[in-house]
């Protein structure tokens, strides 16, 4: 269950909302509590499991065809969670650094997106172990990274792309080269 007092809550049964970056599916509304189903992989998967009555969590509405996209692409398909090493205040900024799962480690690369508890960021740097965002002062008074410290899990979603680009590049044989492939296609006939 979640009281969403601070946030506009206009959502209704059945509207997907996300919960500290996890898709879920609004079943239940009472005034400003509102309550989700969640399955056993989604508790398994990410820090959910670990909240208590009182915690803070980010609620955010589904984005609409018709909205501005302000980051990048957040599903709330939440891949795992990664333990806080660091989240130092330097200058006027915040530096985070989170463990890189070696599963996921091909996903990460410097510039590039991810999400952490659903909060669209770029990645600032990548180590063999972990990887590092910078967090505004304002993203972190606004969200629940405002509450978090080292050793705490973190929800991760790694970028969609990244993930569509392996699974396409997957299906080539290994020993296909770049040449290959695009002489290929070239020599296909057209479709009429």
């Amino acid at each position: 269950m979640a009281n969403c007092r601070a946030a506009h809550c206009e959502e209704n049964t059945g509207d997907s909302v996300t919960v500290t970056g996890c898709c879920l599916t609004l079943t239940s509304r009472a005034g400003d509590r509102l309550t989700f189903d969640l399955l056993e992989e989604t508790i398994a998967r990410t820090n959910l499991k670990k909240l208590r009555q009182k915690d803070s969590v980010n609620l955010e509405r589904a984005l609409q065809a018709r909205g501005r996209l302000g980051g990048h692409f957040v599903q709330g398909h939440i891949d795992c969670e990664s333990p806080i090493l660091a989240f130092d205040k330097e200058g006027a900024d915040f530096r985070l650094e989170l463990e890189l799962p070696s599963e996921f480690a091909h996903y990460v690369a410097c510039k590039g997106s991810i999400a952490l508890n659903g909060i669209s960021l770029t990645v600032a740097d990548v180590f063999p172990k972990s990887f590092v965002v910078w967090i505004i002062p304002y993203t972190k008074r606004h969200t629940n990274l405002n509450h978090v410290q080292p050793g705490d899990l973190v929800n991760v979603e790694f970028d969609i792309l990244a993930k569509y680009v392996e699974r396409m590049l997957s299906r080539y044989p290994k020993n296909l080269t770049t040449n290959e492939h695009e002489c290929a296609q070239v020599d296909r006939e057209p479709a009429r």
